[in-house]
This record gives C-alpha cells, structure tokens and sequence, in this order.
C-alpha cells in the first residue's frame, strides 16, 4: 500500500466516523458505564456505532489485517498489521459537551507504530503523522475549504520553562502520584482535561510536556508516530518505546524529556 493509499483510506476512516458521531454531540444521549463501582468509565452509542465503522471499513479494505479496539475487543492482534482504534478518546469530555475529544486511529506493523491520526471532526481537525513528519488539516465548517500545515514541536530548555498537562492526578497510582507532583511543582505551568487533544498541543508546539498513567494501548499508539513526526519524544516512565500504554512521558523537546525521566525514576 503506497503512501498517497495509507493518507486516503486514513481520511475516509475519519470522515465516515465522524459522521456516525457528530450527530450524538450535544445532544442528550444514553451513557452508560463499563465499570460500576469504579472510577465512572463512560461509553455512548457513539463510541460504538463509530468502532463498528471503522472495523468494517479496515476489514474490507485488509481482511488479513488485525484489529485492537477499545469497545468492541482485539482481532488477530498477532497479524504483521494491526489497527489501534479509540473511537471517541476523551468520552468524558464529549458527554459533558466539551469539544475536548478525538477520533484515534492507528497502524502498526510488527509491532511498531507506523501511521496515525487523531480526527476532531466538531472543530475540522485532523492531526496525521508517519513518525518523519505531522501534519494538521483544518477543514472548515461552514466553507468547507481544507487548509494544510506542518507540526512541529518546539524548543524548551528546561522543566521550569515547560507547559504541561495531564488528563487527571487523580488517574495515578498511589505509588505515582507523588512523582508526578514533583514534575508539576517544576514546571511552569500545568492544565488538565485534555486527553488526546493535549498530545496534539504538544505536537503542534503549543505545550512541551505530557505525563499520563493507566493508558491502554489504543490510548496513546495511533498518537505516537504523529508526535515523532513532529520531532518530539513519547516513552514509557522507563524509557522504552510505546507498544502497550501504561505510565507515558511525552516531550517537545529531549532536554526536558531527559529532566522529567530523571525526576520521575530518582
């Protein structure tokens, strides 16, 4: 599959799932939660119907390819090729109304993330990236004129200097929480709620750092190869490669990545 195919059959992934969302947004529909009892984990018809769209697109396109979905399980994770789907990442921010949220998409071969989209189809952005280059398209609403433009990070020198956020303190651990404080109380400046949309910040330069917990695999690995396209670093809190989620470090800038791994290990 060439390059020009990947970036097409990524857009229309978008553009089908957005339609199947848009319509729920602001509206007043039914939430559940997939774990009662628990920290509230909601789940909407638009989470679902969006997944069953791009599970049968990809399995048209790809039978051979497998698949790894937040709301409808993982089918032959084992294949060469394996798609990451979040159909609606941030689904807290979206039952709120809060446009704080994102189609996620992503590709895999052998393991490796190799291709990525992050679609907010309420705002007309699209994020993309392959891990060499990142790329917003803005798609107007009103218009419908595309604009086009190259992310990149940008330069911080240290932990003082940086913008970070978080999606919650209060999705760390016990044993985590107190080292995340650590790196917030040294930086310059701290915001929440942002899920994916704060990776995307990151990517485009507008923050510098992202520390997170608890991730799943289809949380952060469509996000990878467009904050690597966009020059930055995202790591494990050990400073492996991003594969299975878990704790995540993501950085504009490798000093202060380099920083907030110290602090985060001392």
């Amino acid at each position: 599959m060439t390059v020009l195919a990947i970036e097409t059959f990524f857009e229309e992934l978008a553009i089908k799932s957005g339609e199947v969302i848009l319509p729920f947004f602001r509206s007043q529909l039914s939430v559940s939660d997939k774990k009662p009892g628990a920290a509230f984990d909601p789940v909407t018809e638009a989470d679902r119907g969006a997944e069953v769209v791009i599970r049968t697109m990809i399995r048209n396109a790809f039978p051979d390819h497998g698949i790894l979905g937040e709301e409808l399980g993982d089918d032959r994770i084992d294949a060469e090729y394996v798609w990451v789907i979040d159909p609606i990442d941030g689904t807290r921010s979206f039952v709120c109304g809060i446009p704080l949220w994102g189609t996620l998409i992503g590709l895999m071969r052998d393991q490796t993330p190799v291709y990525g989209i992050m679609h907010q189809p309420y705002t007309g952005e699209l994020f993309r990236g392959d891990g060499k280059k990142a790329l917003l398209q803005h798609r107007h609403p009103k218009t419908g004129s595309v604009n086009e433009r190259r992310l990149c990070v940008r330069p911080c020198e240290s932990l003082a200097d940086a913008y970070m956020m978080t999606t919650s303190p209060k999705l760390f651990g016990t044993h985590e929480i107190g080292r995340y404080a650590a790196i917030e109380a040294a930086t310059r400046l701290t915001r929440y709620g942002a899920d994916c949309y704060a990776y995307m910040m990151l990517a485009s330069g507008q923050i510098d750092l992202v520390i997170e917990s608890g991730l799943k695999p289809y949380d952060i690995v469509p996000l990878v190869p467009i904050i690597e396209g966009a020059g930055g670093i995202v790591t494990t809190w050990s400073g492996e490669r991003v594969r299975d989620g878990g704790a995540i470090i993501a950085a504009g800038d490798a000093r202060v990545h380099a920083a907030a791994l110290h602090a985060l290990n001392r």
